[in-house]
């Protein structure tokens, strides 16, 4: 929302230096081309065949204005000789045609293939980064950035790569046919060879860099899109409609400048490329007519040489450009590998095996923690407790305490700094983490639905659960009666985050969603604090069915929801002060637990 620092971790990311480095890095992209090595072969093989029946043209040409010299009274012979050489002309285009057709379709099916696994890496690899790689990085970013850099690569893949080639072939290739024409004339022509090439390194280096600007630019909209959208009640709340609009402008804006100043800079290279290749015709044409009247080279040899200067100016005016782009792709390629070389989580995205065998005991042991992004601000500190199978422990105290870290630790969304969590006996660094987390389930304050049916949002913590199974966990949340109250019932689509429900009624979704998933370990983090009495009266008892026999550890801020609690851990600061039943804590006069009760109830 307004205000928020914007994330740096790729908005600034490093321009693409042509390091060894960065090409190593960005050059893994084409490890997504080796199921499909034959298949490149036979796309190459198809481009210098196309490349080279394009460089027969110009030959051909000069063949066909010479045909048209010979001997006047031979004439029957003589359109034999140009109709020869027409249709030699004719088979090379038609030969042209039938092998560019079959080309483009061999590099558009291995590129397809190539960046749907790619996207698809991309996307598991994102899914299975641990939360601290979340809370460094803002989720609408990445999505942008994804969205972006696989275009950038699918654009170069599909048809930059297969562009240069082509044209770096067509030059190489042009010069040599040239020389056979004319050595006198080829080096006229390569004498403005060195100058493009001095002017179109400058360029393009200027260029690329003002393109990334304006790419992270409009990166840079789109978060502001993604999460203006994502609270657009905040916004109509607040009336911020009109900040938002202004923040959103500010960032276009400069988008805009960014390529009004980029379109200057590459319409005057254009500018320069086609004064130089036409400089450089006008030149090539003035000494070949001397040549020609001096008799030293024909004029269909003239009009070869003619087109073969045509051809390979336009391939070194158009490298620039294509070279431009591939620089593009090359640093969209660095930053999807950036993403796929952190460190994942050691989760499988494996069908699911037979549920792990626990009671569900958890023990924390002198533990301590702190984020890595703030390694000088303790969250835990020598924190030591347990939880039996089937009890019910109840974390409070003042915000910040390190609540819904003891919930993120036993979640292992991270990992202790020091001491240990364990799970029935043993450390939890020791199962395999997919298996364990299988076992658990939380019900949180805020409740993400997804954007689909009733159905769909409970099946969530059983995916392939059965219509019977996902109604009677429904009856169980207490959740059964509104849902069979709506026309389409279990089918009523939630929309985008479950809008269209109330509070109570997501949050009995997302009890019977636990229910389903039926965890030995449930955590309920402040699953009440957000609701009506009567909506919290409904939840708490399908709250009361779900912790039946399963250890539960629920975080809370209402003391009155924790008073049936076995156990009450009083937090502050990091630390344990007080553990006890609510009788026994509340008889502590001088306690924090007492002190939080006297506030909650305004007992003076």
């Amino acid at each position: 929302m307004a205000g928020r620092p914007t994330s740096k971790a790729f908005a600034d990311a490093p321009r693409p230096k042509l390091d060894k480095a960065t090409l190593r890095k960005a050059f893994r992209i084409f490890r997504y081309l080796r199921p499909h090595r034959l298949s490149m072969v036979l796309g190459l093989v198809l481009l210098l065949i196309t490349t080279g029946l394009a460089l027969l043209f110009p030959g051909l040409l000069g063949q066909l204005v010479d045909a048209a010299k010979g001997d006047a009274g031979a004439q029957q012979q003589l359109f034999e000789g140009i109709d020869r050489v027409a249709m030699i002309l004719f088979a090379v285009f038609l030969g042209q045609a039938v092998f560019g057709y079959f080309r483009i379709v061999v590099f558009n099916r291995i590129t397809t293939d190539m960046l749907n696994k790619l996207r698809t890496d991309t996307y598991e690899h994102l899914l299975r980064l641990p939360m601290l790689f979340f809370a460094r990085n803002r989720v609408g970013e990445l999505n942008s950035r994804i969205s972006a850099d696989v275009s950038m690569v699918q654009e170069a893949l599909t048809s930059n790569l297969a562009e240069l080639v082509r044209q770096v072939l067509t030059v190489a290739a042009g010069i040599v046919l040239l020389a056979t024409v004319s050595w006198e004339l080829t080096l006229t022509m390569l004498s403005v060879i060195p100058v493009v090439a001095i002017v179109a390194v400058f360029f393009g280096r200027f260029v690329t860099k003002l393109s990334k600007q304006v790419q992270d630019k409009i990166a840079e909209s789109s978060v502001i899109v993604d999460e203006t959208l994502q609270g657009v009640q905040n916004v109509k709340a607040f009336v911020n409609e009109r900040w938002e609009a202004l923040r959103y402008g500010k960032v276009v804006n400069e988008v805009r400048r960014l390529a009004l100043k980029s379109g200057h800079w590459q319409g005057a290279f254009v500018s320069f490329i086609i004064l130089c290749m036409f400089g450089a015709i006008v030149l090539v044409i003035w000494r070949g007519v001397r040549l020609m009247a001096a008799g030293e080279i024909s004029t269909g040899e003239l009009v070869t040489f003619i087109m073969y200067s045509i051809f390979i100016g336009a391939s070194i005016g158009g490298i620039p450009e294509v070279v431009n782009r591939m620089l593009k792709a090359i640093g969209a390629s660095e930053r999807l590998m950036d993403i796929q070389e952190e460190t994942p989580e050691p989760v499988t995205l494996a069908l699911k095996q037979d549920p792990l065998s626990i009671n569900g005991a958890v023990r924390f042991e002198h533990v301590a923690f702190h984020y890595a992004s703030r390694a000088d601000v303790p969250v835990l500190l020598d924190v030591s407790f347990n939880a039996e199978p089937g009890e019910r422990i109840a974390l409070v105290g003042p915000s910040g305490a390190g609540k819904s870290t003891i919930a993120s630790l036993v979640l292992r969304f991270y990992d202790p700094v020091d001491g240990r969590v364990v799970i029935d006996g043993k450390d939890a660094r020791e199962y395999d983490l997919t298996a364990l987390r299988d076992r658990m389930a939380i019900v949180p304050q805020e409740v993400l639905l997804f954007g689909g049916t009733i159905r769909e949002n409970i099946a969530y913590g059983k995916p392939g659960a059965s219509d019977l199974e996902i109604e009677e966990a429904a009856v169980k949340a207490n959740a059964h009666s509104f849902i069979a109250s709506f026309p389409q019932g279990y089918d009523t689509v939630v929309g985008e985050r479950g809008i269209q429900l109330s509070g109570g009624q997501r949050q009995r979704i997302a009890i019977a969603r636990a229910v389903l998933k039926d965890p030995a370990i449930l955590i309920l983090d402040e699953a009440t604090s957000a609701l009506d009495s009567e909506s919290e009266r409904l939840v708490q008892e399908a709250l009361d069915e779900l912790m039946k026999g399963r250890t539960s550890l629920v975080i809370a801020h209402r003391l009155s929801t924790v008073r049936d609690a076995d156990r009450i851990l009083v937090l502050d600061k990091g630390r344990v002060l007080e553990s006890g039943t609510h009788d026994e804590l509340i008889a502590e006069v001088d306690g924090l637990y007492h002190s939080l009760s006297r506030l909650q109830l305004h007992i003076v």
